[in-house]
């Protein structure tokens, strides 16, 4: 199974989205919510990023909400 990360905060409506599609295809990933959290904020910065989301799909990047090429990280 490949390690799923996504970076999201509660306002972020494409980061609602990536949860929801996550959730209806049965994707178990680790959330990293920078809501009121400065130590998520902070590893978000530190990867070099200032928007939402942020997916890491087993060390691959993906900004934004890409299906595209979400589906093709995901592929076994």
């Amino acid at each position: 199974m490949k390690k799923v990360e996504v970076f999201s905060s509660d306002t972020c409506k494409q980061c609602i989205e990536l949860k929801k599609y996550l959730k209806e295809n049965n994707i178990y990933y680790i959330e990293h919510n920078i809501s009121g959290n400065d130590e998520n904020r902070k590893r978000l910065i530190k990867l070099g990023y200032m928007s939402l989301p942020v997916m890491i799909i087993d060390g691959n990047h993906v900004l934004g909400f890409d299906k595209t090429r979400i589906e093709s990280l995901l592929e076994d």
